[in-house]
Order: structure tokens, then C-alpha cells, then sequence
């Protein structure tokens, strides 16, 4: 008797996505692998999303893909997500944004993948990175094309920040992730649902890797983005983020010394993000108070001190610039 083909459920949150939602979900609608549970999770749009979605309800009944359109008040990226991860069926998923695309195989290989190696817990592919302006033209690739793309053990080089983070070009076993986390919730969080679901995956199972470039990544210039950056904004998305590691951190099945060795790392690592953000804005007080904290840690380095000096004494700034310079004209690489 043959076997019955692995569900596929997609969750997409959305937000405001009226400019972008139909080319995913064409994207959807051209996979080339079936069955498909997609989940679209409307966060409280207040333009013209619903009324694209309910447009496109018959191509998805045509297309053979079980749409479930789900609205909610507005809650975030995280808060989308944990409505999904309790409504999913399928026996892997994925949960791309609603800005961004799939290739037309992208479901495909990595099912193929899981299927072929079931000790790994999650598959990732690459990116391709396109301008908004212009999706005729790739200007990179997620992975970077660093060595560390093939390794199996993600689990540190996410905390390090060093691993694959964009959300649709991972493709988790939802056995892998039961087993995790039985009581399928994360943090509700405006963001950071990557570390939620791929953290504890990554503790205790293998990842497994495509190199090729099974999704579009969208990027935004800063005046069309939400995010447009300030000292307020930046500090708030540093502690979020450490928060929300720290809270995975205590929910996986770890022992309390080494739980506790990687929530010192964390901690000592946005010690570190705060002080960076304060000297980028110039501010003293706050970024002398991290620079005490890193100094008790016994973290410093020389780009530590040298930041320090440099907005607390103006001359020691210039001297460093102007001595930077004469290094790389001696070098060769001032223009």
C-alpha cells in the first residue's frame, strides 16, 4: 500500500500586508509539492489584507491547498506565530513572512530532505536577497556563504547570532518540535520567534542544510521601513531580544550549570549591544555604566576602551581617527 505524502502546514503572519500578501501567495499556490495546510494569521491589518485573502480563497481550493484564514487583534510577530503553532496539523512546517517569497520547489526538497534523513530535526535552505525596488536583481544571500552553513550543530552559532535567522528557509519536523515543546507556545513577543521555535530544536536535534537559495528575502529602505532606527527603539529591541532568549533558555531540558553558563553569555553579550548603542548615539553617562559592567566581567577590549575615550574626551576621538587613517594609507587603502 502506498504511503501517503507528509502534510506540509504553512504559517504566515501578516500585518498591513495588502502590497505584498498576493506574491506569496502565489508563491504558495506554484509549489510543486502537495498536501498544503496554509495558515495565514491577519494581526490586526487595517488595510485591504482581508479583503485579498477572501480573493483568493477559490485559487486555493482549486490549487488542491487548505486555507485557514484566521483574524486576530494585532499582537506581533511572536503573538501571530503562537496562534499558528496551535492550529498546525502537519507533519512539518515552515512560517515564512508575508513579505517575502518561496521558490516554486521550495516545499519540495526540503520535504525530500527530512524524509531522507529523520535524525534531523530541522532543514534549512538559502536566501536570495533582493532591494524592494528591484526583484529582477539578487544583491546577496542570507547564508553569507560562510563555511558554518553545513554544520549540524546550530545551537551556539544561533545564540552567537552567526546562523541562518530568516524565517522561511527553515523547515522543522514537528516531531522534532512536540518533543521540545509539548505545550506548542512561545513567548508572545513583537518579535523573536526564530530563536523560540529554532533554539530548542537545535539543543537536541541535527540541522540539516541546502545550499541553494530556496527563498526571497525582501529588504527595505529605511524610509519605507517601520523600524526607522532611534536610540529609544534600538534599546527596547536589545532588551525584547535578551529577554526572549533568556525565557528560551529556561524552558529547555538542560542542566542548571549549563543553562545558567549560556544565560551569563547572553547577558554578557547585550551588555555589550547596549554599550555599542549608546556610544552610536554619543551617549556618556549610559555607556560608561556598560563599560563598568564589561569591566567587572573582565570583557573589555581595545575597541571597548577606544570607544569610550572617544565620546568621553573629543581630542582622544580625533587623534584615533586621524592615526586609523595614516594606518590604512600606509596599507594602501585610503582612497
Amino acid at each position: 500500500m502506498k504511503k501517503d505524502k507528509p502534510l506540509v502546514s504553512v504559517i504566515t503572519p501578516c500585518y498591513n500586508g495588502e502590497k505584498t500578501i498576493k506574491r506569496q501567495m502565489d508563491s504558495i499556490i506554484q509549489q510543486t509539492y502537495r498536501p498544503i495546510e496554509y495558515i495565514l494569521i491577519n494581526d490586526g491589518s487595517t488595510d485591504s489584507t482581508e479583503k485579498i485573502v477572501k480573493q483568493y480563497e477559490k485559487k486555493f481550493k482549486d490549487a488542491n491547498i487548505d486555507l485557514k484564514y484566521i483574524y486576530q487583534e494585532n499582537k506581533g510577530l511572536g503573538g501571530a506565530i503562537n496562534t499558528g503553532i496551535k492550529l498546525f496539523t502537519g507533519d512539518y512546517l515552515c512560517w515564512p513572512d508575508a513579505d517575502d517569497y518561496l521558490e516554486h520547489d521550495s516545499i519540495e526538497k526540503r520535504v525530500a530532505f527530512l524524509e531522507k534523513h529523520p535524525d534531523f530535526g530541522v532543514v534549512s535552505s538559502d536566501a536570495s536577497i533582493y532591494n524592494s525596488d528591484d526583484l529582477s536583481k539578487c544583491i546577496g544571500f542570507v547564508s553569507g556563504k560562510r563555511e558554518d552553513r553545513f554544520n549540524e550543530n546550530q545551537f551556539e552559532l544561533l545564540l552567537k547570532e552567526q546562523s541562518i535567522f530568516c524565517p522561511g528557509c527553515h523547515m522543522v519536523r514537528t516531531q522534532a518540535l512536540l518533543d521540545v515543546n509539548p505545550n506548542r507556545d512561545i513567548y508572545e513577543a513583537r518579535r523573536g520567534q526564530n530563536w523560540q521555535i529554532l533554539l530548542p530544536i537545535y539543543y537536541k536535534y541535527k540541522r540539516g542544510f541546502i545550499d541553494e537559495p530556496l527563498y526571497n528575502y525582501i529588504v527595505y529602505p529605511v524610509s519605507m521601513s517601520h523600524e526607522e532606527e532611534s536610540l529609544e527603539k534600538e534599546l527596547f529591541r536589545a532588551d525584547e531580544h535578551e529577554t526572549i532568549i533568556i525565557n528560551t533558555l529556561n524552558r529547555i531540558n538542560m542542566n542548571n550549570s549549563e543553562r545558567q553558563y549560556y544565560i551569563d553569555f547572553i547577558k554578557e553579550r547585550y551588555i555589550r549591544k547596549r554599550f555599542n548603542i549608546y556610544c552610536k548615539y554619543g551617549e556618556k553617562n549610559l555607556l560608561n555604566k556598560e563599560f563598568d559592567k564589561l569591566k567587572q566581567l573582565g570583557k573589555c577590549t581595545k575597541e571597548d576602551l577606544n570607544c569610550k575615550l572617544s565620546n568621553n574626551y573629543k581630542i582622544y576621538g580625533i587623534i584615533l581617527k586621524i592615526v586609523n587613517r595614516l594606518r590604512r594609507f600606509i596599507n594602501g587603502q585610503d582612497n
